[in-house]
């Protein structure tokens, strides 16, 4: 069975084996691909492994097969792909970097065998492959014990925590967070922060964003589809948010953020914490997580809010950026 990238941007260029569906499932796009050179075709058809940027889309094509598999650019947020006893392949258009978005969508999707459709994503510091998966063929993955369930945009999904495993040169695998619809559909609303926020109340926290997709992506199989992104807001609403970070007080071992927001009173707000730092504590806000990328919303009490945090050797101010929830 052929190689194919590992999802370390430290080691952006390895290879590992890839194991049976049966024993990992389908695996989302090697994040290893962003080190490859962002390129747009002269045309609108792409064969060969490659990301860019394409009428205002980010778009990502990588396959361990080449010469099965083809994507053509569409206008805006469409894409086509088809499929031919291919090995492995991943395609789709997005955004880079992801995040909290709202996003509509609509297509075919129309598999023969292994595959599957799933808005898709990574993040760093912590290393996390995420799929909110929509439809999938003769196999649903990841083939795990479900967690538990989160109710978004008309449908259940299941949620599941997997982990791909060590391979070759001491490399440590990537987490892998799932949403996975109970039933298939292709064409509606996905409102990410739902996940997110559903995967974080079972401790499963995000990192960095990176790029985000909406993919399609097959194993061993073979089929086509037309995938169409129709709309997308960062954080799910329109209009505009305005924030301000302040330093606050402070103490030998943690120290206060504060936060204003203006322009909307439905507000978003993702805090990048530091490597090493925690949440102690939080006011005029609920927050999702308590390391890494965490969100705030509104709770009732104003559009002032702040946190405490846990140095833990890091003294840097986390980052942070608000979006219309």
């Amino acid at each position: 069975m052929s190689d194919r990238p590992v999802p370390d941007p430290a080691v952006p260029r390895q290879r590992r084996r890839v194991r049976t569906l049966a024993a990992v499932g389908l695996t989302g796009a090697m994040a290893a691909i962003v080190a490859l050179a962002p390129t747009t075709p002269a045309t609108a058809a792409v064969t060969s492994n490659q990301t860019g940027t394409h009428d205002g889309y980010f778009y990502l094509f990588w396959t361990d097969t080449p010469g099965t598999v083809a994507m053509e650019l569409g206008p805006g947020g469409n894409y086509r792909t088809q499929w031919s006893n291919t090995g492995h392949f991943i395609a789709g258009k997005g955004w880079n970097p992801g995040g909290p978005r709202t996003v509509t969508y609509t297509g075919a999707f129309n598999p023969n065998g292994n595959a599957y459709l799933a808005l898709y994503g990574w993040t760093t510091n912590p290393l996390v492959e995420y799929f909110i998966v929509e439809s999938w063929g003769t196999w649903r993955p990841p083939g795990a014990q479900s967690l538990g369930t989160v109710v978004s945009d008309g449908g259940t999904y299941d949620i599941y925590h997997t982990r791909r495993p060590r391979w070759g040169l001491g490399i440590v695998g990537s987490e892998q967070y799932w949403s996975v619809r109970t039933s298939k559909r292709v064409g509606g609303t996905i409102t990410v922060a739902n996940h997110f926020d559903a995967w974080a109340a079972h401790g499963m926290n995000l990192g960095t964003h990176n790029y985000m997709i909406m993919a399609t992506e097959g194993y061993q199989s073979s089929g086509y589809s037309t995938i169409t992104i129709l709309s997308s807001s960062p954080g799910g609403g329109g209009g505009s948010c305005t924030l301000s970070v302040t330093r606050g007080q402070e103490w030998s071992d943690r120290f206060n953020v504060n936060f204003s927001v203006s322009g909307t009173n439905n507000w978003v707000v993702t805090i990048n914490l530091g490597p090493g730092q925690s949440i102690q504590n939080s006011w005029n806000t609920t927050l999702s997580g308590s390391s890494g990328t965490i969100q705030a919303r509104p709770n009732g009490n104003g559009n002032n809010f702040g946190i405490t945090v846990w140095r833990n050797g890091n003294n840097n101010t986390p980052t942070a950026t608000c979006a219309v929830g």
